[in-house]
């Protein structure tokens, strides 16, 4: 290679090396995802209402705030477990660590790091049938977000650093910069994981209003792929680990809507979700045995929480308890931890059962009754779940 070839060669290489630095410098001072934040003045900025990559900037804050109190799940735990409770847990911090778009096997890493990085004491974890599958869901929770005990935040600058330097986030940073990032509403990080209510009501707007929301939501949870067969045994080996580090543990079924449950019915999938319960019973009850502070308590079903009317019938244009059949609100979210840890708020009798070998038989059986009565004196929200159900699949 001749001179004038090499000086061409060093001056591109260079000029590239500049650009990606810029590049990179930018989008680590903007930061728009939250990668490296917390308790920084960028956790408290306005962001976009779609919260890009969620697993990223929480798997990082837990590494920084290293809670005691740790809840772990999908949108719905995200959306409906408040963190300001403290007085709950004797003024312990707390943070939701729950990501949209989980599946069991995201929830899985989450909680494993969550106990490799911060003395967690209590973990409080939401499951559903249809999310409970170990295959990669939406919230793309990759194994280098999850590093080890030691020399995490080593291993999270460089994958920070490669984040930094694509397209999406280079474009979204000038999107800041400029003021046209669209529609903002605070961080979950500023609420220490708890999705922000207003991020919620202005995504609702786009849906314009519960009642447009309901069809795609009963769809969904119909046509989840769990629980899946390998599901259990992944979740069996990861309360052992976390059993043997010390953690007390509650698992949750989420109290997601009625006419989900009846969804999961109408689809054919009653005795599977109904099978998937009781292998949950008897894998926390092997643990309890072996000295481990788990339970596991059953929220769902046709209680007064979950039966709320839908505007369908009730011709009120939101409800009270869900923002729709999916996902619940986080005054459902306070009654759940209220029948976990007691308190001074009370939760209605009949919501929140605990499950053990002695009563899942009858609370299975009280289960199918309480849903046939449900389709019967809930006829036109029921014949509606079964139009749509059936119907053309409704995309966002």
């Amino acid at each position: 290679m001749d001179t004038a070839a090499r000086r061409y060669l060093a001056s591109f290489l260079a000029c590239a090396f500049i650009v990606l630095g810029s590049i990179s410098f930018l989008n680590y001072q903007v930061d728009p995802y939250l990668l490296h934040q917390w308790d920084s003045p960028l956790v408290q900025r306005p962001r976009q209402l779609n919260e890009k990559l969620g697993a990223w900037a929480k798997t990082y804050a837990v590494a920084r705030y290293r809670p005691a109190v740790i809840y772990i799940g999908n949108s719905r735990t995200e959306m409906g477990l408040p963190t300001a409770v403290r007085a709950l847990f004797d003024g312990k911090s707390i943070f939701n660590s729950a990501v949209s778009g989980a599946s069991l096997g995201d929830a899985i890493r989450l909680a494993e790091h969550a106990a490799r990085v911060s003395p967690v004491e209590t973990m409080v974890w939401g499951i559903d049938a249809p999310t409970f599958s170990l295959k990669m869901g939406a919230a793309r929770v990759e194994d280098s977000l999850t590093g080890a005990r030691h020399g995490f935040f080593a291993q999270r600058a460089l994958v920070n650093l490669k984040r930094g330097l694509t397209l999406d986030m280079t474009e979204d940073s000038v999107r800041i910069l400029t003021g046209h990032a669209g529609d903002v509403c605070r961080s979950n990080l500023a609420a220490y994981g708890q999705r922000d209510e207003t991020c919620t009501l202005a995504g609702m707007r786009h849906w314009l209003g519960t009642s447009d929301a309901i069809p795609v939501r009963l769809q969904e949870f119909g046509d989840g792929q769990g629980p899946t067969p390998p599901s259990t045994p992944a979740l069996d080996a990861s309360i052992g680990k976390l059993c043997r580090g010390g953690v007390r543990l509650r698992l949750y079924i989420n109290p997601t809507h009625a006419l989900t449950l009846y969804a999961l019915y109408w689809r054919g999938k009653w005795d599977a979700m109904q099978a998937w319960q009781r292998g949950l019973v008897q894998l926390v009850e092997r643990h309890r045995r072996q000295g481990c502070d788990v339970r596991l308590h059953d929220f769902s079903g046709f209680n007064s929480i979950t039966t709320e009317a839908t505007p369908l019938v009730s011709g009120k244009p939101d409800m009270h308890y869900y923002w729709e059949v999916s996902h619940y609100r986080d005054n459902v979210g306070r009654l759940i931890l209220a029948r976990l840890f007691g308190g001074t708020t009370l939760p209605p009798a009949d919501f929140g059962v605990e499950l053990t070998p002695a009563n899942v038989g009858s609370h299975q059986a009280a289960m199918r009754a309480a849903r046939e009565r449900y389709r019967v004196e809930h006829a036109r929200e029921t014949g509606y779940a079964q139009r749509v159900l059936d119907g053309p699949l409704i995309r966002r």
